[in-house]
């Protein structure tokens, strides 16, 4: 089961840098010029979580394996992608394939990198970003919603189903408007909207990439960017891309000192990945053992069964139960046989919706 989000922003925003950094790799080529990533880069990267060190030393678990993330370095847009400028399409089809989408916006005055747009204004790039994506959807509604309409009239009750929503999508998206601001009625109607596929239906979440000398702090300009994504109701995260580039390619054993000495308790790039992780509305749940303490991703509300079947399809088709232990309880009455003892352990079937934290072992039988 994949995750992925799309790292995406003008050209020369430090979308690759920033990549580079997540991964601690210099996969990604970081130049000063506009499509210097044609091909988007993908890498996979942990997602901190001090839960299972507690975990693995409460079990003795000789191995840990985090859960993870996946990036997608995509190259920069530009005013007219969805017309085809600069690669147009090309990276559109890119940013399709995500589940959520980080914006990188230039927070940061340096006379030796060009900016595309002639100026710094990180409010004026993720309006150019949005546009050219609600443009792109626009012109596909505009494609299907004709042939929709045609099919619902003849009595296709797919089409009938979809054709009311799709029409109220339409008018939003030519007003100039995501498609995720449109007011679903039900489950029905927000499955029905995702499986649009449409760019503008992605949770969205702002980064602002700022100096190094702001990289505690944040700037004036990050400062704008912050209001505006709570108004939008999205994450936005602050970084130094330089910054987090240089703490990438450090010993662990001086990474602490390093932010310390610039006044940071962690990295940036750890909210970024945490930060994504929340979007994209996932949780997280253990199996603990003397081989290894492993973390394993979910989106939340998944029953037991599918949540069995992350580690193995045989688990879910075999479900018997869920033997359940939540963090808290685990750590609170030293592992699994203290928790059993303080009757906190339990025993759930299939219609149980895994919490975050809950540590599992699955019984099943293929």
């Amino acid at each position: 089961m994949g995750f992925r989000c799309g790292i995406v922003g003008l050209p020369n925003v430090g979308k690759s840098t920033l990549f580079n950094a997540l991964l601690s790799t210099m996969q990604a080529q970081a130049a000063n010029y506009p499509f210097c990533t044609i091909e988007p880069n993908v890498g996979r990267v942990e997602v901190p979580d001090p839960r299972l060190d507690t975990l693995a030393k409460i079990a003795g678990s000789a191995k840990l394996i985090p859960t993870q993330l996946e990036f997608v370095d995509i190259a920069g847009l530009v005013r007219g992608a969805s017309k085809g400028e600069g690669l147009g399409n090309q990276f559109l089809s890119h940013i399709r394939e995500v589940d959520a989408i980080l914006y990188v916006l230039r927070c940061f005055a340096d006379g030796d990198i060009v900016h595309v747009e002639g100026g710094i204004d990180p409010l004026r790039d993720a309006d150019i970003v949005e546009m050219e994506l609600i443009l792109a959807d626009l012109e596909s509604l505009e494609k299907r919603v004709p042939s929709t309409q045609k099919k619902a009239k003849a009595g296709d009750r797919d089409a009938q189903e979809q054709v009311g929503l799709m029409e109220r999508v339409l008018k939003v998206v030519s007003d100039g408007k995501p498609a995720r601001s449109v007011a679903t009625r039900d489950d029905s109607e927000r499955k029905l909207l995702a499986n649009m596929q449409l760019l503008t239906t992605k949770p969205v979440m702002f980064v602002c990439n700022v100096d190094e000398s702001s990289a505690a702090t944040g700037n004036v300009l990050s400062a704008q960017v912050e209001a505006m994504a709570k108004e939008r109701g999205a994450p936005c995260v602050v970084v130094s891309a330089k910054i987090e580039s240089e703490i990438s390619l450090l010993p662990e054993s001086e990474k602490a000192d390093f932010l310390a000495a610039i006044g940071l308790a962690e990295t940036g790039l750890a909210r970024v990945i945490r930060a994504g992780y929340t979007l994209l509305d996932l949780v997280t749940y253990f199996t603990v053992g003397p081989k290894e303490a492993r973390a394993w991703t979910i989106p939340a509300g998944m029953l037991a069964p599918q949540a069995a079947g992350v580690i193995h399809t045989d688990f879910e088709k075999g479900f018997i139960r869920a033997e359940t232990v939540s963090y808290s309880d685990y750590v609170e009455f030293d592992g699994e046989t203290g928790a059993k003892k303080a009757g906190r352990f339990r025993l759930e079937g299939k219609e149980y919706p895994v919490q975050d934290g809950d540590v599992l072992h699955f019984r099943f039988n293929v």
